[in-house]
């Protein structure tokens, strides 16, 4: 017996269950005082674990722009595109076992050790041939087992820096880091080392981080564990808590990137470094960031916003076929106030595109790996979905981004600085219906900044800017009141513009008057995503 383990008194002043003041609890409870939970130490008097799992369920529809090729599985399907349904499931189960000591109620944990291990499995139901794997023989479908981990580090508090216990921390090991408040520039878990604190009675917190990079699993995403990639990122951040007004946070940051841009071939055998297009060459870009970004409220109005100047040089551009000098830029904003049980909101977001692709400047903005919770987030199609640019080997935008890059890959691709760019104009609102029930919707108009690099990379005279609509409306429930039971079932369309309609349109030759003659036909549908995904915590 000791000190965490003498225990409450049985007591019950209603003589009903649920009047009781004092609960016992019990070691798979994790609502109550549980050895796992790290509400009682496992050894000595401060020695805790705690231990999460995690069923993470994704199953979703989508309607994505799809070249047939050379082998269509259907003999009928035009030249260039193809039938575009697909159907996706991906399950992760997710185990985490933390050990640190220290009394954490007051002041930051001594040590810790934590890891994370993810297992995934995934299936993928496409209608053409080519898609799942660069080998057509592979036929339509995929499924797909994979396993890492995701998190394993040591974290050591390095001291305290005042009595109201502002410290010094370091972690050493893979880790997640996310480098800003929405996720714009870097979300990912890499190999690296970090030192992190507080001053001002936590009113000022600061970042100063080193990561090198894992190799990805192309179907899973995941950490490929002992495939380490040429890319070498450094990050430091400082942020300050109501900065001239309370509730209102300002954060100053600068990220450094270093892309050695070593080959590599993905799992499905897609070449995707160098990027196979234009004239492909190994290259190395050399990259930093300077940015300035806000969350929080000012009175009754909340705000979000973002800007960031990325300088630096890409030693060869495949697709400009020259060295490149970078000097490219980025804002967001997002503004919203609560009325009772609404929250309507305005989102703007500009990335710059670059007007003169053969030239030795590249003006489009790229990050190095975003995952942005903007915009309609994992709602929105357009933030949600990578869409293909079917004629080449690159993507018009990857998944999860909003940056149409024009990069092989996102995961494993180089980030490309010779990309059209896009201007974003939104509408939304939250609603909580209930406690346990919050309704999203989301309206974005779409417009490229800049579409000189498409004219370009499709061969034609021109793509005009006009993108389309992005409509998303989702449901997030949360039957327990906590996040130990989240579903969310969501929907979206995209309605392609006049510029969507130049890139996604079939083109054959026919002989005319004028000998061969190139003829469009106009092929684009509305594209769409539906998706229920379940998570449940322990």
């Amino acid at each position: 017996m000791d000190r965490w383990r003498i225990g409450l008194p049985d007591w019950n002043r209603y003589e009903r269950p649920l009047e009781a003041p004092y609960v016992k609890g019990k070691w798979w409870d994790p609502y109550n005082q549980s050895v796992l939970k790290g509400d009682y130490p496992i050894f000595g008097q401060n020695i805790f674990m705690n231990l999460s799992a995690i069923s993470d369920t994704l199953f979703e529809v989508r309607r994505l722009p799809t070249a047939s090729g050379v082998s269509a599985k259907d003999p009928s399907s035009a030249d260039v595109f193809g039938g575009g349904d697909q159907k996706f499931l991906n399950q992760n189960f997710i185990v985490s076992l933390e050990l640190f000591k220290g009394d954490t109620a007051f002041k930051p944990r001594d040590l810790e050790l934590r890891a994370t291990g993810v297992f995934n499995i995934d299936f993928l139901n496409v209608q053409e041939n080519g898609v799942v794997n660069v080998d057509v023989q592979d036929g339509v479908s995929r499924t797909d087992t994979f396993f890492s981990l995701q998190e394993l580090f040591l974290e050591y508090h390095l001291g305290d820096l005042t009595p109201n216990y502002d410290f010094v921390s370091s972690r050493f090991g893979i880790q997640n880091f996310v480098s800003d408040f929405r996720g714009f520039i870097f979300s990912d878990s890499a190999l690296g080392a970090r030192f992190f604190g507080n001053l001002g009675s936590n009113r000022q917190q600061f970042n100063a981080a080193y990561f090198r990079t894992f190799e990805k699993d192309t179907n899973s995403g995941l950490n490929r564990l002992f495939e380490m990639r040429d890319q070498n990122i450094a990050i430091a951040n400082y942020f300050y808590q109501d900065f001239l007004v309370p509730g209102y946070t300002v954060q100053a940051s600068v990220h450094y990137l270093h892309d050695g841009g070593d080959p590599h071939t993905d799992k499905n055998g897609f070449v995707v470094r160098p990027a196979v297009v234009g004239t492909p060459q190994t290259h190395t870009i050399d990259a930093v960031y300077l940015g300035f970004t806000g969350d929080g409220h000012i009175g009754p109005l909340n705000v979000n916003h973002a800007f960031y100047q990325v300088l630096g040089r890409d030693s060869f551009n495949p697709i400009s076929g020259r060295n490149q000098e970078l000097n490219a830029q980025m804002a967001a904003l997002e503004l919203s106030m609560d009325f009772d049980w609404i929250r309507p909101k305005f989102t703007f977001f500009w990335a710059s595109g670059d007007d003169k692709p053969l030239d030795s400047r590249s003006r489009g903005f790229d990050s190095i790996l975003d995952n942005p919770n903007f915009a309609g987030g994992g709602f929105s199609f357009w933030v949600r979905q990578g869409i293909p640019l079917t004629t080449t080997s690159l993507e018009l935008k990857g998944r999860n981004s909003l940056l149409p890059a024009l990069r092989s890959s996102k995961i494993e691709g180089q980030p490309n600085y010779v990309n059209p760019g896009i201007f974003l104009f939104g509408l939304g609102a939250d609603f909580d219906v209930t406690p346990k029930t919050k309704v999203l919707f989301e309206a974005n108009y779409l417009r490229f900044h800049h579409t000189e690099p498409l004219s370009l990379l499709l061969f034609q005279e021109r793509v005009r800017e006009d993108v389309g609509w992005d409509l998303s409306l989702g449901v997030r429930w949360r039957p327990l009141l906590t996040d130990n039971i989240i579903v969310n079932l969501g929907g979206a369309a995209f309605i392609g513009g006049d510029g969507f309609k130049d890139i996604y349109q079939s083109q054959q030759f026919v002989f005319g008057p004028n000998g061969l003659e190139k003829q469009s036909s106009q092929k684009t549908q509305t594209l769409y995503s539906a998706f229920l995904s379940v998570t449940l915590t322990f």
